[in-house]
């Protein structure tokens, strides 16, 4: 795994903060904690506790993000996840979540990814929001959501698993940070002016063979809607999306496993393409 204290891929993790907290829960995040500094994926947190609710889940995510930003990452923004009816059929859940973006999952589109450092990594192509105003709920509308958008880049969510073999129900998801772990985005900025999110194609090539077809449509109805969503979700739990924070609405497709060696390219239509180039063993090393 790639070293690093601010980062969740590497290092000794730190311990949870939070006397507060039960004891499972922090327990839990530690076990989350351990997974990304071994490499070793860890058994459903719901084998262990099958009456975890979502609520519980989310606690155990607040205390990693405490820790790792308790050691120096920086959250630059969040992600939703699950908002298509491929990915909640792919992943078996019913309901969206979120997670939180730290500076050390943003990674380059010009050189090549380390695929170690992630456990079971999958692709996911998205329309990425940067925000140029806060945008907080409860209350938020589209109208409101689209003012707080100052453009949007075609972008690639490498979602990963600290949960064995992908085997999570919702509560395991959201405990491991929504499934998050890392993302490239496109370098060409696109105003939203008259795009229409819903419409928005996008397809999906691995080494130049397409793969994967979509719309934006397929994502809560349009992209739009995903980020009303999390502002009124965050609000309720009294945080805001900040000006200049990312913000990843869920993706189009289902998710693509990839493995080193692979380039994947997403092209939207209106706002180009992003590629992301898993590096081969030996250009890790």
């Amino acid at each position: 795994m790639d070293p690093g204290s601010a980062s969740p891929e590497g290092g000794r993790p730190p311990t949870p903060p939070g006397p507060a907290a039960p004891e499972w829960v922090e327990k839990s995040a530690r076990a989350l904690l351990d997974a990304y500094a071994s490499g070793v994926p860890i058994a459903p947190l719901t084998a262990s506790h099958p009456d975890m609710t979502v609520d519980d889940a989310y606690a155990i995510q607040r205390a990693q993000s405490d820790a790792w930003t308790a050691a120096g990452a920086r959250i630059k923004g969040h992600k939703v996840g699950l908002t298509s009816a491929a990915m909640q059929r792919q992943m078996g859940v019913d309901q969206p979540d979120f997670g939180v973006l730290l500076d050390s999952m943003f990674l380059p589109e010009s050189s090549p990814i380390d695929a170690g450092r992630f456990l079971q990594p999958r692709v996911e192509p998205e329309v990425a929001f940067v925000l140029g105003r806060p945008l907080s709920g409860p209350g938020a509308t589209a109208a409101d959501a689209v003012a707080a958008v100052e453009y949007v880049l075609p972008a690639l969510e490498v979602i990963d698993s600290r949960i064995a073999d992908w085997k999570i129900t919702l509560p395991d998801t959201v405990a491991d940070n929504a499934s998050s772990g890392g993302l490239v985005l496109g370098t060409r900025p696109v105003r939203l002016g008259d795009l229409d999110l819903a419409l928005m194609g996008c397809l999906l090539h691995r080494d130049g063979v397409l793969i994967d077809t979509g719309a934006g449509g397929a994502v809560l109805g349009s992209p739009i809607n995903a980020l009303v969503w999390l502002a009124n979700v965050l609000g309720e739990r009294g945080i805001a999306l900040e000006a200049g924070h990312v913000v990843l609405p869920g993706s189009i497709t289902a998710a693509v496993p990839v493995a080193p060696g692979e380039t994947l390219t997403a092209t939207f239509a209106g706002i180009g393409s992003v590629t992301a180039r898993f590096g081969k063993e030996e250009e890790a090393s």
